[in-house]
């Protein structure tokens, strides 16, 4: 019994499928954009902030979020998930938004990844502890649970062929969540 709802849950999360990404339109050039953040814009590239999360633009735009210097590790390491101080520091920042800046209330998507070493099911857990110690930490720090949507892609979305391109897959993806 225990094996067929583990193999149906990860039968249903390799299923899921994020939602198209789209790109805004930019406003006519006769007409200037917003001066305040009233209107949100949806930026669909991720950009690495620290050793094991990458934020979407829009985040990093809206919540003025600076990424501190360049760590020699890139991501996480193998088979770990523990977060560094750099993405402390990070994260530090986003719950600052999230409860009490220009995104407060709103919701985010965390959704952990992994490389392709290991089995499916393997990687899709790895994933999740990922992207459950972030949410931890964002709670700790006085997110509500209501504003963390935990995800994992495992390595369902991996590019990596060798150890640099593995390293690159290990994160945390925090996105904003679209209503």
């Amino acid at each position: 019994m225990k094996t067929t709802l583990l193999a149906l849950f990860v039968a249903l999360a390799a299923c899921h499928h994020d939602e198209p990404k789209t790109t805004p339109t930019p406003p006519p050039a006769d007409k200037p954009p917003p001066a305040d953040n009233t209107q949100l814009q949806q930026v669909t590239s991720d950009q690495k902030v620290s050793p094991n999360l990458a934020l979407s633009g829009d985040l990093m735009q809206m919540c003025g979020i600076k990424p501190p210097a360049e760590s020699a590790n890139p991501n996480f390491d193998y088979d770990k998930d523990e977060l560094t101080p750099e993405d402390r520091t990070v994260l530090d920042q986003l719950a600052t938004c999230l409860t009490t800046g220009a995104l407060k209330g709103k919701a985010v998507s965390l959704i952990g990844r992994a490389d392709p070493r290991g089995t499916e099911e393997y990687n899709l857990g790895l994933g999740s502890r990922r992207a459950s110690s972030v949410s931890s930490y964002l709670v700790h720090l006085g997110v509500g649970q209501p504003q963390l949507a935990v995800t994992t892609r495992g390595s369902l979305d991996a590019t990596g062929t060798d150890e640099s391109g593995w390293q690159k897959d290990r994160r945390v993806d925090i996105q904003l969540k679209q209503s």
